[in-house]
């Protein structure tokens, strides 16, 4: 394989040479001892946390690893066969063209579109900016208006407030408490001069799947372009370009075990969706996306794609085993546990919980040994309570109280257990000092109460 060839080299490197090496090579990386190297008595402190050793990773919408045979697909071009695949006049540029052909044919596999309507992007965030500001752009003299929900990724939000700011109009339409659009106030909301309907395929943080073919039979009835991001859905959730009438969808390469700094966008071509391109230079990708494509990187989410093809159903199966384990492991130990999101429709790999009664940084950095989260990770920095519970109708202080546990490909059954006995013991802990949860257990409703004012 060549990444253990790789590494035998980098580890024969390791041995053969004394501490001088540059220290942004390679070599200098692998013989300088990481965080993680040190002794179980020295643990590992980073940013003031000090734990005993690497933390359970159970963060996947954040992003995943790297699958080892993704990485074998992309070594070879960092590698020998580093051409530029826009070079056309030699075997160098022939063989890195071959290359990211195959993985856009990898990748229009598994949403069963043509390899000719995919373009690659360097992620989801590019390939959303191209979709809603790209669309509105060209269409811009007969269409004024957008339609999106208010759970939608924070940068499909902020491309449509830059749209605001230039003269559009947009609609941000509410959810219910399931997470899941009314499918009758979207087509009230359509106007003659509608330009683009854009709502996530699966929510980034609570995992809720919208009914897709609904909103693109819609949105074919009026004739108006359907833009969904499949960031979180790609090679989870079975995806029909075809079925759901969907004119763009981007794509991202780290959601699905391939490679950080690469993303795609699918573009239908029957009926044909124009766009104008957010970025000049070279013309590459049909001029779509100028810049030179990134062989390695591009290769590697063909192979993510092709793996999750092949086992998709597999990890499917196993996801939703694993979650339930959580759930119930939870909800067996303790109370004031709540889903959020729908139930039904729902991606098994991602479960936000909300805990009652806890205060909800505490329990985020309680949980140091578990590396999870509060929200999206673009958005994770603030300590406003999550805009997507908001708009489901979460109240507040269960807002903060949340967590969002990813499940992926490698978690384990015994990563699950751990977890779940952490969660329970922090819980457990937080609620003894919670002067609340001792009034609740008396019988004493809290929402009755009329607090002073001091």
């Amino acid at each position: 394989m060549a990444s253990k060839l790789f590494a035998s080299k980098l580890n024969q490197l390791r041995t053969l040479t004394p501490l001088r090496f540059q220290p942004l090579s390679i070599a200098a990386l692998m013989t300088t001892p990481s965080p993680s190297s040190l002794t179980e008595e020295e643990g590992i402190s980073m940013k003031g946390v000090k734990i005993s050793g690497r933390p359970l990773y159970l963060d996947m919408q954040a992003t995943s690893p790297v699958d080892p045979r993704v990485l074998d697909s992309m070594l070879p071009y960092y590698l020998s066969r580093y051409g530029n695949p826009h070079s056309r006049t030699h075997l160098y540029g022939w063989e890195s063209d071959s290359a990211v052909e195959l993985a856009r044919s990898q990748v229009s596999s598994l949403i069963k579109a043509s390899s000719k309507e995919i373009v690659f992007t360097s992620g989801a965030t590019e390939s959303n900016n191209i979709s809603v500001k790209g669309v509105m752009h060209f269409y811009k003299e007969k269409k004024k208006h957008v339609i999106t929900t208010q759970t939608e990724h924070k940068c499909v939000l902020d491309s449509c407030r830059h749209l605001q700011q230039e003269g559009f109009d947009v609609s941000y339409l509410p959810v219910g408490k399931d997470g899941i659009l009314d499918l009758d106030l979207l087509r009230k909301s359509i106007r003659p001069d509608t330009g683009l309907v854009s709502v996530m395929m699966v929510n980034n943080e609570i995992g809720v799947i919208q009914p897709m073919e609904e909103i693109g039979k819609i949105c074919k009835e009026f004739g108006i372009p359907f833009h969904t991001d499949a960031a979180q859905a790609l090679g989870k959730v079975p995806i029909d370009v075809e079925k759901m009438n969907v004119s763009l969808m981007s794509l991202s390469g780290h959601k699905i075990y391939g490679p950080k700094g690469v993303g795609a966008l699918y573009m239908r071509r029957r009926p044909r969706i124009r766009v104008e391109p957010q970025m000049n230079g070279g013309g590459q990708e049909r001029g779509i996306r100028s810049g030179t494509v990134p062989t390695p990187l591009v290769v590697g989410m063909g192979a993510a794609c092709e793996l999750a093809m092949k086992e998709m159903e597999y990890d499917e199966k196993r996801i939703k085993g694993l979650q339930e384990r959580l759930l119930n492991g939870i909800t067996s130990k303790i109370d004031g546990v709540v889903v959020n999101g729908s139930t039904e429709r729902r991606y098994a790999g991602n479960m936000n919980i909300s805990f009652a009664y806890v205060e909800g940084e505490s329990l985020l950095m309680g949980l140091k040994e578990v590396a999870v989260s509060s929200g999206s990770a673009c958005t994770s920095a603030s300590l406003e309570p999550s805009y997507v519970l908001r708009a489901l109708g979460v109240e507040e202080d269960m807002a903060h109280t949340s967590i969002r546990f990813g499940i992926g490909r490698f978690t384990t059954e015994a990563e699950i257990d751990r977890a779940v006995e952490l969660t329970v013991k922090q819980v457990e802990k937080l609620r003894e000092m919670s002067p609340l949860y001792e009034m609740v257990k008396e019988g004493i409703d809290i929402k009755s109460i009329q607090w002073a004012q001091h």
